[in-house]
This record gives structure tokens, C-alpha cells and sequence, in this order.
């Protein structure tokens, strides 16, 4: 059950002094002195997770449990029990860069067939944080960010960086009690945004752990030019790091899962919680300059053919 108040905004007071005992003469001869500005807080301002939220909390911990305790979660890459080869790799990047998880960017089960979507221009995250999120989760998730956007720049040759202003990829991790104050900031971020896809952002079913949206410009409509993930800030460390991952790398342009995928986080099964081997060569792949924005699945079967072999040392 979801808390009844989202949001908190702290204003601070500010108390004026007055003056007493002091003659005229005095108080003409004494320059008036610019009043201090008031201080303000900050709209995300640290505010306790409420009772449902820590509900939520330990609910995923247990998730987190359950799952490790079953050998999944796991954050080795892959290894000799999770082999695969270049036709492998081809058939699998197919699934995942073709196909949409999210048809029409509504939740669905329906995956639908498409073209390939990729950012033509620098990516430039943010992270943003509800003001259910502790100061100190704040500061380790984001320097998490920064060092995964550092990890995809090197992997796919694209400008992948973070910033603290002029972003096009928000990357928000806000709790249950956080949703008036992420559906604020995207009306202020994204002015034109519909109401179904701030409607995706409110009362989330526990199954939904973390989502992105990747939209175009009219008239480009393969080519990225803005994001916007949702990571639940109730998440235990390794979990909330596994979304960092998934819904970042999705929105480069990889929407898809594939049960076939092996070893990789785009696969439902929870065996891996961070980008695998498999997975690095999937990005390194969809920003090939061989690949364009637009191609169907069809036109760029050969050319992700001899890509794919290339990245796996095999022979054409």
C-alpha cells in the first residue's frame, strides 16, 4: 500500500532581528546592510522513507535472498558453464537491438517487430534521487553511474558520460513515496511528456523492479535523443546496481530480452545481475558505424553476421 504522501518540500525560516536602544544620530550614520538571502533547501531533501516504503524494502531484500540463495544474481560475466559463438551472439542481438519489450512505450507483453534505435549524438546522464533516498545511498549510487557510463563509452567507441546539468538520460532512483517529485521534475524536463508515460511512474506493481523510456524527435524516429529510467530506491545494493545496468544499457538502444540470451541481464531469468561478456560485445556491436539508425532486421542480418564474427575471433 502506498504511503498517502509522496512528497515533502522543506522551506527553511528565516528570523529577523530587530534593532533597540540605538539614537538617531547612530542609525543615520550607519549604512543599511543587505538583508541574507534566505536559505532554502533543496526540493529532494532528505525525508525518512515512510512505513510502506520500508515495507517495500524488506520485501526486496528478501527477493535479493531468495535469489542468491538459488545461484542467480550473479556478477562473474560468464564463464565456461555459459559458452556461446558468433551465430550465437548475431541470433541474440537480433531479438534484443529488432524488438521492442515496451511496443509503443506502454507496458505489454507483446513484442513487436522494428528497426534498429541507437543515439546519434552524445548521451549525457544524470542521476537524480527522490527525497526518500539516504545522502549516502545518493552518493555511492551516482559515482556507480559515472563508472558504468565510463565502462559503455569505452565499449561502444559513443560519447557515454555523465553530467549535473544539460542531460538528455535521467536516471532516477526514487523510493515509493518519491512519485509526486519524479512526475514534477519530468513535467519540468520533458514539457510535451504524455500522460501515459507519467502514468508508469504511479503505483507500480512490486514485479515492475526498474524501467526506461527512450523517445525520438519527429522525423527520426530511430534516433534517440532523450531517456528516462526508474530504479526503486528500496532495492538491496546488488539489485539496485543489476537495474543501474539493465535499464541504462537498454536505453542506448538494446529494449529487448531474450530467454535464448546466455550469459546476459537481457534475459528474465535473474542468472546474471551485471553486464556480462556476452552483453559488452551486444553494445559494441550496436554502435558499430557499419549499422545504421533505421535498418530493419532484415537489411542488417550479414552486416551484424561479419561484426559478430569479428568480435568473436571466428572466421567469416
Amino acid at each position: 500500500m502506498r504511503s498517502g504522501s509522496n512528497l515533502k518540500s522543506v522551506l527553511a525560516a528565516l528570523s529577523l532581528l530587530a534593532a533597540a536602544g540605538c539614537d538617531d544620530a547612530l542609525k543615520a550614520s550607519i549604512s543599511p546592510q543587505p538583508r541574507p538571502a534566505v536559505p532554502v533547501a533543496a526540493a529532494n531533501a532528505y525525508v525518512p522513507p515512510s512505513a510502506a516504503s520500508q515495507d517495500l524494502a524488506r520485501y526486496y531484500g528478501q527477493v535479493q535472498s531468495n535469489l542468491l540463495t538459488r545461484g542467480l544474481l550473479r556478477t562473474d560475466g560468464g564463464g565456461p558453464d555459459t559458452p556461446y559463438d558468433a551465430d550465437d551472439l548475431a541470433r541474440n542481438f537480433e531479438t534484443i537491438a529488432f524488438f521492442s519489450e515496451y511496443p509503443g512505450q506502454a507496458v505489454s507483453g507483446r513484442r513487436t517487430s522494428g528497426h534498429l534505435s541507437r543515439w546519434p549524438g552524445s548521451v549525457r546522464v544524470m542521476a537524480e534521487f527522490g527525497p526518500s533516498v539516504r545522502p549516502e545511498l545518493r552518493q555511492e549510487d551516482a559515482a556507480r553511474i559515472s563508472a558504468y557510463t565510463n565502462r559503455l563509452a569505452r565499449l561502444t567507441g559513443h560519447p557515454v558520460s555523465t553530467v549535473t546539468k544539460n542531460a538528455n538520460f535521467h536516471v532516477f532512483v526514487a523510493g515509493e513515496d518519491d512519485t509526486a517529485y519524479v512526475q514534477a521534475r519530468l513535467k519540468q524536463l520533458i514539457p510535451n511528456i504524455g500522460q501515459q508515460q507519467l502514468d508508469l511512474f504511479e503505483d507500480l506493481p512490486r514485479s515492475f523492479y526498474c524501467f526506461v523510456f527512450a523517445s525520438a524527435q519527429a522525423g527520426a524516429p530511430y534516433s534517440y535523443t532523450r531517456a528516462v529510467a526508474l530504479v526503486r530506491a528500496e532495492h538491496p545494493d546488488l539489485v539496485r546496481l543489476s537495474c543501474i545496468h539493465e535499464e541504462i544499457a537498454q536505453g542506448l538502444g538494446l529494449p529487448n530480452d531474450s530467454l535464448s540470451a546466455r550469459p546476459s541481464i537481457f534475459n528474465d531469468d535473474d542468472e546474471f545481475a551485471l553486464l556480462t561478456s556476452h552483453d559488452e560485445k551486444l553494445l559494441t556491436l550496436l554502435y558499430d558505424p557499419r549499422l545504421k539508425p533505421g535498418m530493419s532486421a532484415e537489411d542488417a542480418r550479414p552486416i551484424v553476421r561479419i561484426i559478430a564474427r569479428e568480435l568473436m575471433g571466428q572466421s567469416l
